[in-house]
């Protein structure tokens, strides 16, 4: 145990503290020496379950690499573990900049004339990431001793309050095991903590959008699989538990929240389903019997009820309340009589609680903001980032045309598909003033679920995007969220690998430790120095580290690329990246699978997800053809940037193989390796694709004639690429990567290959009997289709306002060089629900400038812009894409001056 001493000892102690430099320290503690933990358990901060928690793990370090910690008296190197307001933290420098929620600080110095570092911050959290910082670099440094020694202190802060990780138990045949296992579940929360998330949400109903041809609906509607309500006796699940089933489950929910909160992490539960009739489900494997429709709100009430007793632990609920919770949307009296349960909600000790509401932003209008509000409780918006997907490093700038304000609609979805519809897919209008609730950010599981991440520089990105315009952060849906969905699970494990080596039965999530470690400690910091990420590396990889660093974080960064720039459906259901059901280059032909795009829903014609700022391939061919200068993004560029991180991951990757040496043939490795090349595959195909639509594209612009062999080449190509990919995964992969019910969420990428030699067979076809090309072309018109025409880099300065004062104009100004002939400037209210505005900017020496209208200002919106530079013959925007296309691509204006 860490040495105990009275307020009174610490004092004299601390009076002996001196501060040491990074020089004197890197040279003050021998080898071999031994280390005191000196705990001023005094503190109510240290002497909370997570700190004691936390100065364990620091122990299990130092104890597993065979340095036992010893009183103060023989020890050569002490950790101060104290608040800033300790005495035992005085004489130590930085303090006053130790002043935000959960800053972490560990800062050298002398203790009684003994080399020392504390361990300091003003809360738990801030405290606990400091010790899990030290733990981690001991446990992963060749000599413990000196991985104590700092040349700085270390000071670090967040600007996210939430930084969340969200698992759903969807199958009982994969989830069970992981859901019961208490082994799993330590290994996996401590994962989460160093990774200094402070979040974790148990997603309970998340199996299925629609309560319809259900099949897999273990805890779908949760509360009868774990608890018995008193006045309810009849509800009961069949075919009935088995016997001590419902306490196991409520026993495993109460060990997962305890742990959580041991960790000094929030439990947070979701319940995303209130229906307990399934429709046209015959083949459901459970259905709830003793509900009726009039007894149905207030069982749910007093089930809520009984679960926030008997998990005392939960500090906040998530909540689907539009109409695929099986509630019907403006049945506003159902969810008023839910939310009793909240507000009567006591600590253990008899104290009120505080329990956060989280609504899921889809739908979600100020009738059901008021009725939250209502009951004291904070409230926050849980808002889509990027759609159901994984895109860029930013907000997108605007949504499709499909997601605009319907009028008419009617139906359960009468909210959600009618005039709230901008809200399905990003952060609505949830940023108007005085809603009386945060936004949440949820990335959703659609991008990139099955394969390993790890992009540091879109990690990073996220980060920033997290806390736009002053939101509270990001929940991630983690790597195999949907894994199993709608039935489709399988025994043996969620990794689905074919090739037993590769990993054994349990390893399930900790597959992705890079994964959990980038997100968290981005999210916590987006701009943290990248030791953490080399430290587990090098261990990890030796050698070999750095390269494959370099391959991970390029390959991570295509299909994102992708979603952003070509997205054929907003929803994870239908379109899946990672394994696409491909898509024809030729107008399709009947029902389209990717129904929520432009028609003729063909490669060419498919929306970015972010409109505003890229173009369609079509728009791309028509601005190459008409010789339109068109200041987005197009896809020439994309096609290039896809084929530079793919060339950049292979040859990152080939160096790595080799500098491995053995440990090329450990699972780790190869895991990693195998991931890289299958996404190198796909980035190699959508690139190709992409080039073929284009080209093809072309050809159909009245007088124009592309070639056909090299439209044929690029989409040869490409199937080349996903056939080679597809055919490698067969060794590594099982033939049922399941995601759902559909053929389209499950399979392998093999099950694809056939789909796309059709479409290259029907496209070969039309070409040798198409009749309507017979202009030729020019080299100069149609050279831009073959490789992407550079665009212009302009060097201009802009100064981002803090603030703006509502009724006023804002008047914005950026200077270019000469070659700027023009400047336009765009803006909007951060509103998904509004479309972008543009005007002219005058120049005046070398100056351009603009202003927001008064009127524009006045509304309880905060302000985005950004700018469009035109040289001669060209154009660009401003801000640009950074190289590692991570950065916010325009600028926004919160603050407000009243």
């Amino acid at each position: 145990m860490p040495n105990r001493h009275t307020r009174r000892t610490f004092i004299k102690l601390s009076a002996a503290a001196a501060s040491l430099t990074a020089a004197e320290l890197a040279h003050a503690l021998p080898n071999g020496g031994r280390i005191a933990i000196v705990a001023d358990v005094d503190s109510p901060l240290i002497a909370s379950v997570p700190a004691q928690w936390a100065i364990g793990k620091l122990q299990d370090a130092l104890t597993a690499k065979g340095v036992a910690p010893s009183d103060q008296g023989t020890s050569s190197f002490r950790v101060l573990v104290a608040p800033i307001t300790s005495p035992l933290a005085k004489g130590f420098a930085n303090l006053a900049d130790v002043t935000r929620p959960e800053t972490t600080a560990l800062i050298p110095g002398h203790f009684k004339t003994v080399p020392a570092i504390l361990v300091t911050g003003n809360d738990t959290r801030g405290i606990v990431h400091g010790l899990l910082e030290l733990a981690d670099r001991i446990r992963l440094a060749d000599d413990p001793i000196t991985a104590l020694h700092l040349s700085a202190p270390i000071i670090e802060t967040t600007p996210n309050k939430v930084r969340s990780v969200a698992r759903a138990f969807l199958s009982e045949t994969e989830d069970k095991p992981w859901f019961y296992d208490r082994a799993f579940w330590i290994a996996y929360l401590d994962t989460l903590a160093a990774a200094r998330f402070n979040r974790f949400n148990l997603a309970l109903g998340f199996g299925w959008d629609f309560p319809r041809g259900v099949t897999g609906d273990y805890l779908h509607f949760p509360y009868p699989y774990l608890v018995e309500v008193p006045g309810y006796e009849q509800v009961h699940v069949e075919p009935a538990l088995q016997p001590g089933e419902r306490q196991r489950n409520l026993e495993a929910l109460q060990f997962i929240a305890a742990e959580t909160a041991r960790r000094g992490m929030d439990f947070q539960l979701g319940i995303w389903t209130h229906a307990y009739e399934w429709t046209d489900s015959p083949h459901s494997d459970h259905h709830i019997v003793g509900l009726t429709p009039e007894i149905h709100a207030a069982y749910c009430r007093d089930a809520l009820a009984v679960i926030l007793k008997v998990c005392p632990q939960i500090t906040g609920l998530t909540l689907r309340i539009h109409g695929e919770s099986g509630i019907p949307e403006g049945s506003y009296p159902f969810w008023q009589m839910l939310f009793e349960a909240i507000p009567a909600a006591r600590s253990p000790d008899g104290n009120p609680r505080t329990i956060e509401i989280e609504m899921h932003a889809k739908g979600l209008d100020q009738r059901m903001i008021e009725i939250a509000r209502a009951t004291g409780m904070p409230v926050k918006a849980g808002a889509k980032f990027w759609a159901e997907h994984l895109g860029l490093g930013y907000h997108q700038a605007d949504i499709r045309a499909n997601e605009y304000p319907k009028a008419g609609v009617t139906g359960t979805f009468a909210v959600s598909a009618g005039e709230r519809n901008f809200t399905r897919y990003g952060y609505g209008d949830f940023y108007q003033q005085n809603t009386g609730l945060d936004l949440l950010y949820r990335v959703w599981p659609g991008t990139q679920r099955h394969l390993l991440w790890g992009d540091p520089a879109l990690a990073a990105g996220y980060g920033r995007a997290a806390n736009f315009c002053g939101a509270a952060g990001m929940e991630l849906c983690e790597p195999l969220t949907f894994k199993g969905r709608e039935g489709s699970g399988h025994p043996g494990g969620r990794n689905a690998y074919a090739d037993a080596s590769l990993a054994p039965a349990n390893l399930d999530t900790a597959k992705f430790a890079i994964t959990y470690m980038l997100w968290g400690r981005y999210l916590y910091n987006p701009d943290t120095p990248p030791d953490f990420y080399h430290r587990y590396l090098k261990q990890a990889f030796g050698p070999a580290g750095p390269a494959l660093e370099s391959a991970l974080a390029a390959s991570s960064r295509i299909l994102p690329l992708v979603t952003t720039a070509w997205c054929p459906s907003a929803s994870n259901h239908e379109f899946w990246p990672e394994m696409f059901t491909p898509l024809s280059i030729l107008p399709i032909v009947g029902k389209p699978l990717y129904g929520d795009n432009p028609a003729p829903h063909n490669v060419s014609a498919i929306s970015p997800l972010d409109p505003q700022l890229f173009t369609t391939i079509d728009q791309h061919a028509k601005d190459l053809i008409a010789g339109t200068v068109n200041a987005r993004y197009n896809t020439s560029e994309v096609i290039a940037w896809l084929e530079a991180l793919v060339a950049i991951s292979t040859q990152s990757l080939a160096a790595a193989r080799t500098a491995a040496g053995k440990k090329a043939r450990t699972p780790e490795f190869r895991r990693a390796e195998e991931d890289i090349l299958i996404l190198n595959g796909l980035g190699a195909y959508y690139a190709n694709l992409f080039h073929a639509a284009l080209l093809y594209s072309v050809l159909k612009q009245p007088g124009t004639d592309a070639t056909s062999l090299r439209i044929l080449d690029a989409y040869r190509r490409a199937l080349a690429s996903w056939s080679g990919m597809a055919t490698r995964a067969e060794s590594f992969y099982s033939a049922d990567i399941s995601y759902g019910s559909t053929p389209f969420r499950r399979g392998h990428w093999i099950d694809r290959l056939p789909a796309i030699q059709t479409d290259y067979a029907a496209l070969e076809h039309y070409l040798s009997t198409a009749v309507d090309r017979n202009v030729p072309h020019s080299d100069g018109v149609m050279a831009p289709a073959y490789s992407a025409a550079p665009r212009p880099i302009i060097t201009a300065r802009h100064t981002t306002p803090d603030s703006f004062h509502p009724g006023s104009e804002l008047v914005l100004t950026i200077t270019t060089p000469p070659t700027a002939t023009e400047a336009i400037l765009w803006y909007r209210h951060v509103n998904h629900g509004e479309r972008w505005l543009s005007t002219q900017m005058d120049k005046h020496s070398g100056t351009y400038s603009a202003a927001i209208p008064a009127p524009y200002t006045d509304s309880p919106y905060p302000l985005q812009y950004y700018f469009e530079l035109r040289t001669a013959n060209s154009a660009t925007l401003h801000p640009a894409f950074n190289a590692t296309l991570s950065n916010q691509p325009y600028y926004a204006v919160y603050r407000r001056i009243a």
